[in-house]
């Protein structure tokens, strides 16, 4: 069972200086080898690409048809060295929001996200923000799981 199908997982922020008025967002998804998830999870970001929002998934070497899915349903499709944080880190260069939301391939973003974040950033004054896990599970030990993944990123 694990963190897998059906849950909400963390998702990093970082905001970066922005010209004056209504600041960017770009979503970074890195993946590797995830050709049976990817379309779902891009096709549930497409109300914010239509407002927008810059899509980028950085693949990291998959040997499955991931690339090919996520090429009808990004803004760019690129790929980096294995390795989450250097596809990240790819991922960041090449984006052109002012903000960078990273997410992983099994996460499930608020539809909402966008106004969430852009307002909590703004409220809070911070660059950096994340949102809560919840995992989509009626298992108790799972739910303890997500409270202390809260916790420990507080």
């Amino acid at each position: 069972q694990g963190l897998r199908r059906g849950q909400v997982s963390l998702v990093d922020c970082i905001c970066r200086s922005h010209e004056n008025g209504m600041p960017s967002l770009s979503i970074i998804v890195p993946v590797l080898n995830e050709g049976e998830r990817i379309a779902a999870t891009l096709d549930a970001l497409a109300p914010m690409r239509a407002l927008g929002v810059e899509v980028v998934v950085v693949d990291g070497g998959s040997r499955d048809a991931t690339i090919q899915r996520a090429r009808l349903r990004a803004d760019k499709v690129m790929s980096a060295p294995r390795g989450r944080a250097t596809q990240m880190n790819a991922g960041a260069e090449k984006a052109s929001g002012d903000i960078l939301l990273f997410l992983h391939v099994d996460t499930q973003l608020p539809s909402d996200a966008d106004h969430v974040l852009l307002n909590g950033l703004e409220r809070s004054g911070r660059v950096w923000g994340r949102f809560d896990v919840r995992i989509d599970s009626k298992d108790p030990l799972l739910r303890i799981v997500a409270r202390m993944m809260n916790l420990r990123s507080r």
